[in-house]
């Protein structure tokens, strides 16, 4: 109904009463704000990688914080990754049917790797984890290879 505007005097004048306030506001996102914003084609924030907590003093407790953070990021981002692998194995295997376990192997292969580096690196911290649970957790592992071989080889006969 664009001629019945013309026509109503009442219509015509909240038509120029509303293009009054409405034309600032549109100039000033056409001209300033779409300029200035930064175009971003992911879906999800893009962190800066900081410090592992290896490289904090022990008195900082902003490297700390961070480092904690970025740990709990990182724990997401590996959780994710581990069902997104389980997901494409359950899916392999209802689209093969009968021959599931032969064309499925490798897609099992690479989720229990994944599985078995997350539990290296995750496993056994509780819901209390942090990154300093972690580190630690890290740092005996390596003492124990260093010592006894590879974790879940036996202990090495003492010389």
């Amino acid at each position: 109904m664009p001629e019945a505007e013309g026509r109503n005097p009442l219509a015509r004048f909240i038509n120029s009463a509303f293009n009054i306030l409405e034309s600032p506001v549109v100039w000033f996102r056409e001209k300033v704000v779409e300029p200035n914003q930064q175009t971003s084609y992911w879906y999800h924030r893009r962190f800066r990688r900081v410090p592992t907590i290896d490289e904090c003093y022990t008195d900082d407790v902003i490297c700390i914080f961070e480092a904690e953070q970025q740990f709990k990021r990182d724990k997401m981002v590996d959780n994710e990754v581990l069902n997104i692998l389980r997901m494409r194995y359950e899916d392999c295997m209802f689209y093969e049917g009968p021959e599931a376990k032969k064309k499925c192997m490798p897609l099992y292969d690479e989720y229990l790797k994944a599985a078995e580096n997350w539990f290296i690196k995750y496993g056994d911290l509780g819901a209390t984890g942090n990154v300093i649970k972690a580190y630690m957790k890290q740092k005996h592992r390596l003492v124990w290879e260093r010592r006894h071989g590879p974790v879940g080889t036996g202990m090495r006969e003492q010389s």
